[in-house]
């Protein structure tokens, strides 16, 4: 074989190589414009096969697209927040006076034993039941400041865990392990989360620390694609007496702290649904 053939087949080979590569690197481009495109932040490509620089630009992609889901959620959290607000006065402006003076109406003999007397009853009592909807949407808009402080995540589950002894628990946490947040608030998005589980059939709850972030599964009906869409939307529900604003609020909760609350796109394996949460 001659110089000039051996030349040509390195040459041959590094090209082929080179390709190669170069339509790695367009597939991954290809896959993340499309996880942006479906509003998918969660990607994370490896760096398997990468140079050091290339590498090092997809780890940093990577955590763009961790940032940019948390800056959506939070964007998504104080655009319904304001919402709520400018809601809520509106109609405690409108219910207000109704109810004051149904009130007054009720309260006056000239009304007492009269046919009007059971048409004024039940707009006073629309009113009030209006007014106190209406009020206990309010603590969306005003959660208390967190007062972090770090909880041994351990002896934590192990008080949620007392609070539904019918459920079959597996939890996976490092005797060691600590977060820090507040734990009043950090309570109640459990109980959010479990409470929901339990409503939706589950009887076994899989806790588990990994990397930051708490997994919680359960084995309850599965969430439909179209209903994963809309569950941290406030007052969206699928149930006839839920207020649909339990999730929302979790979040709310979480994204206070610096932290967030998403449903994982994949179960944890023997589970149907698995929250992440995180807390920076």
């Amino acid at each position: 074989m001659t110089i000039a053939v051996c030349i040509i087949i390195v040459v041959v080979a590094i090209f082929a190589l080179f390709y190669r590569h170069q339509k790695m690197l367009a597939d991954r481009a290809h896959l993340m414009r499309e996880a942006l495109r479906n509003r998918d932040f969660s990607f994370r490509l490896p760096g398997k096969g990468l140079f050091f620089g290339e590498r090092a630009m997809q780890e940093a992609l990577n955590d763009l697209g961790s940032d940019v889901k948390n800056l959506v959620a939070q964007n998504e959290v104080e655009s319904w927040q304001k919402l709520t607000r400018v809601l809520t006065h509106e109609i405690m402006n409108a219910t207000a006076p109704i109810s004051s003076i149904s009130q007054a109406y009720l309260s006056s003999p000239n009304i007492k034993g009269t046919p009007y007397e059971e048409g004024i009853q039940a707009i006073y009592d629309t009113s009030a039941g209006l007014t106190a909807f209406v009020d206990s949407y309010r603590k969306f808009t005003q959660l208390q400041e967190p007062v972090p402080t770090v909880i041994q995540l351990a002896d934590f589950l192990g008080v949620i865990k007392s609070l539904y002894p019918n459920i079959c628990w597996h939890i996976d946490i490092p005797a060691s392990a600590t977060i820090r947040a507040d734990e009043n608030l950090l309570r109640q998005v459990f109980i959010n989360i479990i409470k929901n589980a339990v409503e939706a059939g589950a009887d076994d709850v899989d806790v588990r620390f990994r990397d930051n972030t708490i997994n919680i599964s359960n084995n309850g009906a599965p969430i439909p694609a179209d209903v994963a869409r809309e569950i941290f939307i406030p007052f969206f529900t699928t149930k006839k007496t839920g207020t649909g604003i339990g999730l929302a609020l979790s979040r709310q909760v979480l994204i206070m702290q610096g932290g967030n609350l998403t449903l994982a796109d994949r179960p944890v394996n023997g589970y149907r649904v698995t929250f992440n949460l995180s807390i920076s």
